[in-house]
């Protein structure tokens, strides 16, 4: 039984305008809090069965937490190393899990390279984007979403280092949705395949100035890229306020709450940002998730005051 669980596939109605239905995947109500637990969990699978003896992770926010929760579900222990600009909150939801949390280093790379120097031969490093055994596992909600309702005339979703983009190609191309074009939203600040689509080659970005962390890869894997060459991918951004609002409209409309990085997809849907989302009947929005952002954190985002100092 895999560790993931099917999520259901809703039309919204608060979303959706008489010409237009728009259909919403609830990623977020996957165990871990997010759609990473699908190719997470197949991946920890994978690595259990060829005798891994720990799982390791470098991410403090959903791919970590992800990890935490299929070591949980397969008797392996679990070591997150997050970097000090990791907040409380999700370190103590991986801890909750039963996860080592080791805080080090000001930076991601500074953190995922004190975990490889720590890492065993019997250890499995589990990666947050780049890794074909996500794409596969990501792959199965669009399996579960093809029996679940219309084969929708787009698909968006958001886009922060690719393994969404990369699992959900992969799912459309397994089902025959090759004809189908994919919307990949960013936020400005964290616009590494807009960047890369406009210049024709990938781009590193200087910095990642967007407070939608959970996209916030200065570069896009190679496999996300060359999917632009492949598959019609209309990439497109939102402002963080945009996605913020849009979290705000999905608390309020249909009880989830969703971090801004799952919100831009709904911003970019709602505003119609692009040719196909304004002439589409049906509309897959990948509600990817989110589970460190929590309902107070995104009203300070919204309605910033002057002793606000939360930060996602």
């Amino acid at each position: 039984m895999p560790i993931h669980i099917q999520t259901p596939l809703i039309a919204s109605d608060a979303f959706s305008t008489p010409d237009q239905r728009i259909w919403l995947k609830l990623e977020a109500l996957q165990p871990s809090g997010s759609f990473k637990l699908r190719g997470v969990g197949h991946a920890c699978e994978v690595h259990a069965a060829r005798g891994a003896r720990r799982l390791l992770s470098s991410s403090g926010g959903n791919a970590g937490l992800a990890v935490a929760y299929a070591g949980r579900r397969l008797g392996l222990p679990v070591v997150v190393v997050v970097p000090e600009s990791t907040r409380e909150w999700p370190k103590m939801l991986i801890r909750r899990q039963g996860a080592e949390v080791v805080v080090h280093g000001k930076s991601w790379m500074e953190a995922n390279e004190y975990l490889m120097a720590m890492r065993l031969p019997t250890d499995a490093f589990i990666h947050p984007f780049d890794d074909p055994l996500l794409w596969e596992g990501h792959a199965s909600m669009i399996v579960e979403a093809a029996s679940q309702g219309p084969k929708p005339d787009v698909v968006v979703l958001s886009v922060g280092g690719g393994g969404l983009m990369c699992g959900v190609l992969h799912g459309m191309h397994a089902i025959g949705w090759q004809d189908v074009p994919l919307v990949a939203v960013e936020t400005v600040g964290a616009d590494s395949l807009n960047a890369a689509v406009a210049a024709g080659h990938l781009v590193t970005l200087d910095a990642i100035t967007s407070i939608a962390t959970s996209l916030g890869a200065r570069r896009v894997s190679e496999r996300a890229f060359d999917w632009t060459k492949q598959h019609e991918v209309v990439a497109t951004t939102v402002t963080d306020d945009e996605a913020v609002r849009a979290c705000l409209d999905v608390a309020d409309e249909h009880r989830l709450v969703v971090e801004p990085a799952c919100g831009a997809a709904v911003a970019a849907t709602t505003r119609r940002n692009a040719d196909v989302l304004r002439t589409a009947s049906n509309v897959l929005v990948v509600l990817c998730g989110g589970a460190s952002t929590r309902y107070c954190d995104l009203q300070a985002l919204a309605f910033p005051g002057p002793a606000t100092t939360s930060s996602l």
